[in-house]
């Protein structure tokens, strides 16, 4: 267990990676700006858009990680994500890359006919809230 209690932090080499390159693209960047070189903001930004780049090309191959907690086992960032080459269900990422896992939502064209009809019942049924009744307070 680390500093922070046994919480996930995304620690992981596309993060820090990333994060690095970005810090030095950015750091370019405003020595562009303070030098008022064209050339060396133009380079700052070029390198910020290449740490994405950098970021997604190694979350693709398995060092990054998925959308919330991983399990203990790997929250080191030394650990390979072993679901990457399938896509995570919900990573921007991975869709931009063409992946999509199949565990995902069905596609439509894949449902039995059918599988979709609503019946009168399912549109006349009320909708009920989540939140609990207010309660009536102490009389003013």
């Amino acid at each position: 267990m680390g500093m922070h209690g046994d919480h996930d932090l995304g620690h992981t080499v596309a993060g820090w990676t990333g994060t690095g390159i970005a810090v030095a693209g950015c750091g370019l960047a405003g020595a562009g700006l303070a030098a008022a070189s064209g050339a060396l903001l133009a380079a700052g930004a070029a390198v910020t858009v290449l740490a994405a780049v950098v970021t997604w090309a190694l979350h693709l191959a398995g060092w990054g990680k998925p959308s919330g907690p991983r399990p203990v086992a790997e929250h080191s960032w030394r650990v390979r994500d072993p679901s990457a080459a399938a896509g995570h269900p919900s990573c921007t990422g991975c869709r931009l890359a063409g992946r999509r896992p199949r565990a995902a939502v069905p596609h439509p064209a894949e449902e039995p006919l059918g599988a979709r009809v609503a019946t009168a019942a399912d549109d006349a049924a009320p909708a009920r809230s989540a939140l609990p009744a207010p309660v009536a307070g102490p009389p003013a």
